[in-house]
Protein backbone atom coordinates (compact mmCIF):
# COMPACT_ATOMS: atom_id res chain seq x y z
CA UNK A 1 0.00 0.00 0.00
CA UNK A 2 2.70 2.14 0.78
CA UNK A 3 4.77 1.94 -2.92
CA UNK A 4 1.18 2.02 -4.09
CA UNK A 5 1.14 5.75 -2.40
CA UNK A 6 4.36 6.68 -3.77
CA UNK A 7 3.60 6.19 -6.87
CA UNK A 8 0.45 7.96 -6.79
CA UNK A 9 2.40 11.60 -5.59
CA UNK A 10 4.61 10.42 -8.47
CA UNK A 11 2.01 10.39 -11.04
CA UNK A 12 0.87 13.97 -9.31
CA UNK A 13 4.46 15.41 -9.39
CA UNK A 14 4.82 14.31 -12.56
CA UNK A 15 0.99 16.00 -13.76
CA UNK A 16 1.56 19.14 -12.04
CA UNK A 17 4.51 19.56 -13.67
CA UNK A 18 3.45 19.24 -17.12
CA UNK A 19 0.57 22.11 -16.57
CA UNK A 20 3.23 24.03 -14.89
CA UNK A 21 5.02 23.42 -18.40
CA UNK A 22 1.47 23.93 -20.07
CA UNK A 23 1.38 27.12 -18.28
CA UNK A 24 4.40 28.21 -19.45
CA UNK A 25 4.04 27.56 -22.97
CA UNK A 26 0.75 29.52 -23.06
CA UNK A 27 2.74 32.56 -21.26
CA UNK A 28 5.29 32.52 -23.63
CA UNK A 29 3.89 32.36 -27.07
CA UNK A 30 0.75 34.16 -25.87
CA UNK A 31 -0.91 32.16 -28.51
CA UNK A 32 -4.83 32.24 -28.42
CA UNK A 33 -3.92 28.21 -30.11
CA UNK A 34 -2.82 27.51 -26.61
CA UNK A 35 -5.24 28.27 -23.68
CA UNK A 36 -3.72 28.04 -20.40
CA UNK A 37 -4.46 25.21 -17.83
CA UNK A 38 -6.79 27.33 -15.72
CA UNK A 39 -8.92 28.34 -18.66
CA UNK A 40 -9.05 25.11 -19.75
CA UNK A 41 -10.00 23.65 -16.32
CA UNK A 42 -14.16 24.20 -16.58
CA UNK A 43 -13.82 22.97 -20.12
CA UNK A 44 -12.44 19.21 -18.45
CA UNK A 45 -14.68 19.28 -15.60
CA UNK A 46 -17.74 19.95 -18.12
CA UNK A 47 -16.93 17.17 -20.35
CA UNK A 48 -15.63 14.57 -17.83
CA UNK A 49 -18.18 12.04 -18.89
CA UNK A 50 -16.96 12.38 -22.43
CA UNK A 51 -13.57 12.43 -21.63
CA UNK A 52 -14.01 9.25 -20.01
CA UNK A 53 -16.21 7.30 -22.18
CA UNK A 54 -13.39 8.29 -24.90
CA UNK A 55 -10.06 7.44 -22.43
CA UNK A 56 -11.67 4.20 -21.68
CA UNK A 57 -11.79 3.13 -25.31
CA UNK A 58 -7.98 4.10 -26.17
CA UNK A 59 -7.49 2.39 -22.79
CA UNK A 60 -9.27 -0.97 -23.37
CA UNK A 61 -7.94 -0.93 -27.42
CA UNK A 62 -4.24 -0.57 -25.95
CA UNK A 63 -4.68 -3.27 -23.12
CA UNK A 64 -6.21 -5.58 -25.49
CA UNK A 65 -3.35 -5.39 -27.77
CA UNK A 66 -1.07 -5.93 -25.07
CA UNK A 67 -2.63 -8.77 -24.14
CA UNK A 68 -2.43 -10.29 -27.39
CA UNK A 69 1.46 -9.61 -27.81
CA UNK A 70 2.68 -10.89 -24.15
CA UNK A 71 0.17 -14.09 -24.86
CA UNK A 72 1.96 -14.48 -28.36
CA UNK A 73 5.32 -12.78 -28.12
CA UNK A 74 6.52 -14.18 -25.03
CA UNK A 75 6.27 -17.88 -26.05
CA UNK A 76 7.58 -16.93 -29.75
CA UNK A 77 10.77 -15.48 -27.82
CA UNK A 78 11.67 -17.82 -25.55
CA UNK A 79 11.71 -20.28 -28.74
CA UNK A 80 13.71 -17.87 -30.71
CA UNK A 81 16.11 -17.52 -27.90
CA UNK A 82 16.12 -21.67 -27.09
CA UNK A 83 16.62 -22.73 -30.55
CA UNK A 84 19.42 -21.45 -33.06
CA UNK A 85 17.77 -22.83 -35.80
CA UNK A 86 14.50 -21.29 -35.56
CA UNK A 87 16.20 -18.29 -34.44
CA UNK A 88 18.75 -18.17 -37.78
CA UNK A 89 15.08 -18.59 -39.64
CA UNK A 90 12.79 -15.85 -38.54
CA UNK A 91 15.59 -13.48 -36.97
CA UNK A 92 15.90 -12.52 -40.79
CA UNK A 93 12.12 -11.63 -41.18
CA UNK A 94 11.96 -10.47 -37.48
CA UNK A 95 14.72 -7.47 -38.08
CA UNK A 96 13.72 -6.82 -41.76
CA UNK A 97 9.82 -5.58 -39.86
CA UNK A 98 11.21 -3.92 -37.12
CA UNK A 99 12.16 -0.91 -38.54
CA UNK A 100 9.07 -0.32 -40.50
CA UNK A 101 6.88 2.13 -39.31
CA UNK A 102 3.64 0.04 -37.88
CA UNK A 103 1.23 2.52 -38.97
CA UNK A 104 2.08 2.17 -42.98
CA UNK A 105 0.08 -1.31 -42.02
CA UNK A 106 -3.38 0.73 -41.05
CA UNK A 107 -4.44 0.75 -44.48
CA UNK A 108 -3.59 -2.82 -45.06
CA UNK A 109 -5.52 -3.42 -42.13
CA UNK A 110 -8.48 -2.24 -43.01
CA UNK A 111 -8.90 -3.09 -46.19
CA UNK A 112 -9.05 -6.71 -44.53
CA UNK A 113 -10.63 -6.35 -41.69
CA UNK A 114 -12.20 -3.25 -41.85
CA UNK A 115 -12.66 0.14 -40.29
CA UNK A 116 -13.48 -0.85 -36.95
CA UNK A 117 -12.11 -1.62 -33.42
CA UNK A 118 -10.40 -5.23 -34.77
CA UNK A 119 -8.07 -3.06 -37.47
CA UNK A 120 -6.88 -0.56 -34.55
CA UNK A 121 -5.91 -2.98 -32.14
CA UNK A 122 -4.31 -5.32 -34.84
CA UNK A 123 -2.15 -2.29 -35.44
CA UNK A 124 -1.10 -1.95 -31.69
CA UNK A 125 -0.43 -5.67 -31.59
CA UNK A 126 1.94 -5.50 -34.48
CA UNK A 127 3.80 -2.85 -32.80
CA UNK A 128 4.21 -4.08 -29.28
CA UNK A 129 4.44 -7.72 -30.83
CA UNK A 130 7.90 -7.67 -32.12
CA UNK A 131 9.01 -5.38 -28.84
CA UNK A 132 8.33 -8.32 -27.06
CA UNK A 133 9.76 -11.10 -28.73
CA UNK A 134 13.25 -9.38 -29.49
CA UNK A 135 13.17 -8.33 -25.99
CA UNK A 136 12.48 -11.56 -24.81
CA UNK A 137 14.76 -13.82 -27.19
CA UNK A 138 17.38 -11.32 -26.26
CA UNK A 139 16.87 -11.54 -22.64
CA UNK A 140 17.32 -15.72 -23.17
CA UNK A 141 20.40 -15.17 -24.62
CA UNK A 142 21.57 -13.17 -21.42
CA UNK A 143 20.87 -15.81 -18.95
CA UNK A 144 24.44 -17.42 -17.71
CA UNK A 145 25.11 -20.54 -19.03
CA UNK A 146 26.10 -21.83 -15.61
CA UNK A 147 22.24 -21.60 -14.44
CA UNK A 148 20.99 -23.59 -17.90
CA UNK A 149 23.60 -26.43 -16.52
CA UNK A 150 22.54 -26.10 -13.04
CA UNK A 151 18.87 -26.87 -14.10
CA UNK A 152 20.13 -29.82 -16.40
CA UNK A 153 22.05 -31.36 -13.30
CA UNK A 154 18.43 -31.04 -11.30
CA UNK A 155 17.28 -32.81 -14.11
CA UNK A 156 14.69 -29.90 -14.49
CA UNK A 157 12.00 -30.31 -17.97
CA UNK A 158 11.59 -27.81 -20.35
CA UNK A 159 8.29 -26.33 -18.24
CA UNK A 160 10.29 -26.23 -14.95
CA UNK A 161 13.43 -24.43 -17.32
CA UNK A 162 11.05 -21.91 -18.46
CA UNK A 163 8.81 -21.28 -14.95
CA UNK A 164 11.45 -21.44 -12.62
CA UNK A 165 14.53 -19.83 -14.56
CA UNK A 166 13.66 -18.49 -18.01
CA UNK A 167 10.72 -16.34 -16.91
CA UNK A 168 11.99 -14.56 -13.87
CA UNK A 169 15.44 -14.14 -15.77
CA UNK A 170 13.14 -12.11 -18.04
CA UNK A 171 10.86 -9.56 -16.26
CA UNK A 172 13.71 -6.50 -16.56
CA UNK A 173 14.34 -6.70 -19.92
CA UNK A 174 9.90 -7.01 -20.97
CA UNK A 175 9.28 -4.10 -18.65
CA UNK A 176 11.67 -2.27 -20.08
CA UNK A 177 10.07 -3.42 -23.66
CA UNK A 178 6.65 -2.45 -22.89
CA UNK A 179 7.44 0.66 -21.86
CA UNK A 180 8.78 1.43 -24.77
CA UNK A 181 6.12 -0.05 -26.95
CA UNK A 182 3.36 1.78 -24.94
CA UNK A 183 5.01 5.10 -25.32
CA UNK A 184 4.96 3.91 -29.69
CA UNK A 185 1.44 2.49 -29.27
CA UNK A 186 -0.01 5.63 -27.58
CA UNK A 187 1.96 7.62 -30.49
CA UNK A 188 -0.01 5.33 -33.36
CA UNK A 189 -3.17 5.20 -31.44
CA UNK A 190 -3.86 8.69 -32.16
CA UNK A 191 -3.32 8.37 -35.76
CA UNK A 192 -5.32 5.08 -36.04
CA UNK A 193 -8.33 6.84 -34.09
CA UNK A 194 -8.82 9.25 -36.86
CA UNK A 195 -10.44 6.89 -38.81
CA UNK A 196 -13.69 5.59 -38.85
CA UNK A 197 -14.69 5.81 -34.97
CA UNK A 198 -16.50 7.25 -32.95
CA UNK A 199 -15.03 6.92 -29.41
CA UNK A 200 -10.86 7.56 -28.40
CA UNK A 201 -8.73 10.01 -27.31
CA UNK A 202 -7.31 10.61 -31.41
CA UNK A 203 -10.98 10.88 -32.38
CA UNK A 204 -11.95 13.59 -29.56
CA UNK A 205 -8.51 16.03 -30.26
CA UNK A 206 -8.51 15.83 -34.01
CA UNK A 207 -12.35 16.79 -33.74
CA UNK A 208 -11.32 19.48 -31.52
CA UNK A 209 -9.24 20.65 -33.37
CA UNK A 210 -11.33 20.63 -36.48
CA UNK A 211 -13.82 22.77 -34.89
CA UNK A 212 -10.95 24.68 -33.22
CA UNK A 213 -12.05 24.16 -30.39
CA UNK A 214 -8.51 24.61 -28.71
CA UNK A 215 -9.15 23.50 -24.87
CA UNK A 216 -10.97 20.82 -25.53
CA UNK A 217 -7.95 19.75 -27.45
CA UNK A 218 -5.86 20.09 -25.04
CA UNK A 219 -8.30 18.41 -22.55
CA UNK A 220 -7.71 15.51 -24.76
CA UNK A 221 -4.00 15.44 -25.12
CA UNK A 222 -3.82 16.00 -20.86
CA UNK A 223 -5.97 12.81 -20.75
CA UNK A 224 -3.81 11.01 -23.23
CA UNK A 225 -0.48 12.08 -21.12
CA UNK A 226 -2.29 10.61 -17.81
CA UNK A 227 -3.36 7.50 -19.94
CA UNK A 228 0.20 6.95 -20.50
CA UNK A 229 0.81 7.73 -16.52
CA UNK A 230 -1.26 5.06 -15.20
CA UNK A 231 -0.01 2.24 -17.50
CA UNK A 232 3.58 2.88 -16.30
CA UNK A 233 2.20 2.77 -13.13
CA UNK A 234 0.97 -0.10 -13.23
CA UNK A 235 4.25 -1.32 -15.22
CA UNK A 236 6.37 0.02 -11.91
CA UNK A 237 3.67 -1.95 -9.29
CA UNK A 238 4.48 -5.13 -11.45
CA UNK A 239 8.20 -4.85 -11.87
CA UNK A 240 8.24 -4.00 -7.78
CA UNK A 241 5.84 -7.09 -7.57
CA UNK A 242 8.59 -9.55 -9.23
CA UNK A 243 11.33 -7.66 -7.63
CA UNK A 244 10.52 -8.87 -4.23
Amino acid sequence: MKNIRQHLVQLLLGGAMYLLLWQLLAIITANHAIPTPLSTLPIFWSLKKTLLLHSGASFLRVLTALALALLIGIPLGILLGLSQKTNKILAPFIYFLYPLPKVAFLPIFMLFWGLGNFSKVLLLFAIILLQVIVSIRDGVHQIPTNFQKTMTNFQANFFQRVYYLILPALVPSLLTSLRVSIGIALASLFFAENYATEYGLGYLILSAWTKMDYQEMFAGIFCIALLGGILFLLLDLLEEHFHY
